[in-house]
């Protein structure tokens, strides 16, 4: 990443950190730099959110190791990680009208993990999200050895987790992720 490109990317996530500041009250934007600073790597992450329209955010302040937990905060499922299945063993299975790719595999290659049930129902109480669309969310090795996967979604003002055959895929299924900085 450019240098100008680094500091424009920064930008944006101080604007969108100061815009949000419901989803981390008590947290200083000069740590979190602190800790973008120190761990550069980190920002191609946060930039892959970006450009498939995460809207990655500070939720929540700093774990034990002082790291920062950034989120996907946009409104929908990130339009840039939709039609996916949930994972590769659920793309190989798939014989006819294969989707582009999975969710894990996606989330792998951006370097970030797919929300858990608790992450996700944490997200909603700072906002109302996936009001139109769902999200895959990680499975339990149980649920997936069985042939399923667990999706999220808010209807009616209430998060609701569902199951699905792991190899479906719909235009308004994406997933969130979450990368520790």
């Amino acid at each position: 990443m450019k240098a100008q490109e680094r500091e424009e990317f920064i930008d944006t996530l101080q604007r969108r950190f100061t815009h949000g500041m419901h989803r981390h009250a008590g947290v200083d934007w000069s740590d979190v730099l602190g800790r973008l600073r120190a761990h550069p790597e980190k920002l191609k992450t946060l930039l892959a959110m970006e450009k498939t329209g995460g809207e990655p955010d500070v939720v929540g302040s700093a774990d034990g190791s002082g790291a920062y937990l950034f989120v996907d905060c946009a409104a929908e499922s990130p339009k840039g990680r939709r039609s996916l299945c949930y994972d590769r063993q659920a793309l190989d299975a798939r014989k006819e009208n294969k989707p582009q790719g999975s969710a894990m595999d996606m989330a792998a290659d951006m370097g970030v993990a797919l929300l858990t049930e608790d992450q996700y129902r944490l997200l909603q109480q700072n906002g109302e999200f996936d009001l139109k669309t769902s999200s895959w969310v990680a499975t339990p090795p149980d649920v997936r050895k069985l042939g399923g996967a667990l999706f999220c979604d808010r209807r009616y003002g209430k998060v609701f987790v569902y199951h699905n055959g792991a190899e479906s895929y719909y235009a308004a299924r994406g997933f969130r992720g979450a990368v520790s900085v």
